[in-house]
């Protein structure tokens, strides 16, 4: 089945560096369609869906920003630090929406781990299903994340 011509735009977009270095769908071969489709199945099997993964990443860039770069207790076994930067990004499918080129960055303070999201990639979670494809130098790994911002 043929996809409309919206939706090859849009992957065409998706794997260009127009908007984002290297693109966002990195060295990917997957279709954006199948991406999404595996990254929403293993949400699901770690109990989560996007909205409330995407609502904690919220969050935390929330509770971090006071801190003006510097890493900020979120609690007991994590600490967050946002960088911004001038300047925002745009969301690639088409509907109006920037986002401040601000990165946040949590880490375990147990093990050590640690993971790092744009407001694009919030937006991108939470409103599209979309982490990224595999390669990609902004891609969320949907099990790190979750293991790291989440008490599982």
């Amino acid at each position: 089945m043929k996809e409309p011509p919206e939706m090859q735009r849009l992957e065409a977009l998706l794997r260009s560096s127009a908007l984002v270095a290297g693109g966002f769908m990195g060295s990917d071969p997957r279709s954006f369609f199948e991406v999404i489709d595996a990254d929403l199945a293993e949400l699901r099997r770690l109990g989560y869906t996007n909205d409330q993964l995407a609502q904690r990443m919220q969050q935390i860039t929330k509770l971090a920003i006071p801190g003006l770069g510097t890493w900020v207790r979120i609690d007991e076994s994590k600490e967050a630090r946002v960088q911004e930067a001038k300047g925002s990004l745009v969301c690639p499918w088409p509907h109006p929406g920037q986002y401040a080129k601000r990165i946040t960055t949590v880490r375990d303070t147990v093990s050590g781990k640690s993971v790092r999201w744009s407001d694009l990639n919030t937006h991108l979670t939470g409103q599209h299903g979309f982490f990224g494809g595999k390669g990609s130098m902004f891609r969320v790994e949907p099990r790190e994340v979750v293991r790291t911002i989440f008490h599982v």
